[in-house]
Parts: C-alpha cells; sequence; structure tokens
C-alpha cells in the first residue's frame, strides 16, 4: 500500500527570524492565517523539502520542538 505524501514542513519567518514552525496539509490556507496574528502581517511561509507523510512530518515537528525552535500548541 502507498503511504499518501499530503503534509507540508515549513517555518513561518518574520524577516530572517523563524517565528513557527509547523506542519499543514494547505500552505495558503495556513500562511494566510498566521499574516492575521498581530505583528505577523509580514511575514512569509518558507516551505522545508518536499510534501511528505503526517507520520514524518510529526516526527520532524518533534524534532523541531527539541532543537528549540518555536512550535505551536
Amino acid at each position: 500500500m502507498a503511504t499518501s505524501r499530503t503534509i507540508y514542513k515549513y517555518h513561518f519567518k518574520l524577516g530572517n527570524k523563524i517565528v513557527h514552525t509547523g506542519i499543514t496539509r494547505d500552505i495558503d490556507r495556513r500562511e494566510a492565517e498566521h499574516r492575521r496574528k498581530p505583528g505577523w502581517g509580514r511575514g512569509h511561509i518558507v516551505q522545508i523539502g518536499r510534501r511528505t507523510t503526517q507520520e514524518a512530518a510529526l516526527q520532524w515537528e518533534e524534532e523541531q520542538r527539541l532543537q528549540g525552535k518555536p512550535t505551536g500548541p
């Protein structure tokens, strides 16, 4: 059975600073959501790698958290 690669890994940046690290199925929607946060309107998403599986994306997100990168709730 083929594994579905539908998840994007990303950093949301303000200038060169990473303010959020996350995963999503809809990268455009997620960028718009982040931009609605106060002070984040000029930020942008940087996609990390290619789309991946949910399992691999969750593992990557945990690794990012352990490295001290800002992640969501």
